[in-house]
């Protein structure tokens, strides 16, 4: 059986520096980017807090998500729900590791959102054991010396104020995909949908690669 990951993307709202997690998105992904099933989830504990959900970055899309749970497109849950339904398909799979774009962020708001509820009881989100990889060092890595990505950047002003390329998920995706028009969601399994396509380019470009946030 062919290696499985989990690629993960969260929402948030409260502060950039204190980022508390109210929609989760993840995906079952093999090394090409296959999908072998689906979750989202808007957090109940958090997403009905009106206070909590007035800072979040995106709180006009939070009509959207009404609708999605209405229809049945994303479920509300509980956190400690999807922290206990993901353990069980990272058991399921066997999961090894998790993937995130900029994966620092989703863990720490993952984290910081398990304090937050739990009152410090318990504080780490994630299996134990569990590697956490990042598709931004992964791109970083492959792409670096690319001269077709450096032309893309340059064309398109995608440079940041240092004269350094720029490596968001969305850039990333208008490169692979040639559609320069491409706009993210920026809702969890939307997004998680195309960095999963970041990862498997990444591995395409490199079986190798290593694209664990921190070495053991």
């Amino acid at each position: 059986m062919s290696e499985k990951f989990i690629v993960i993307d969260t929402e948030t709202a409260n502060s950039i520096d204190d980022p508390i997690v109210y929609d989760i998105g993840f995906a079952v992904v093999d090394r090409t980017g296959k999908v072998y099933e689906t979750h989202s989830y808007a957090i109940a504990d958090v997403i009905l807090d009106s206070e909590m959900m007035s800072t979040a970055y995106y709180v006009e899309k939070l009509p959207q998500y009404w609708e999605e749970i209405k229809n049945g497109k994303r479920l509300l849950r509980h956190f400690k729900t999807v922290k206990m339904i993901l353990a069980d398909v990272c058991k399921q799979y066997d999961i090894k590791a998790v993937v995130a774009h900029n994966a620092r962020f989703d863990y720490r708001s993952l984290n910081l959102t398990q304090r937050y509820i739990t009152s410090s009881k318990y504080r780490y989100f994630f299996p134990y054991g569990i590697k956490i990889w990042d598709t931004l060092k992964m791109s970083r890595e492959v792409l670096k010396e690319n001269e077709d990505y450096s032309q893309f950047c340059e064309d398109n002003g995608y440079i940041t104020k240092n004269n350094q390329k720029r490596f968001t998920a969305e850039i990333l995706y208008r490169f692979i995909t040639g559609d320069n028009e491409f706009i993210e969601k920026h809702k969890g399994l939307d997004d998680v949908l195309i960095e999963k396509d970041i990862f498997a380019y990444c591995l395409n470009k490199n079986p190798e690669i290593n694209g664990a946030l921190w070495d053991d």
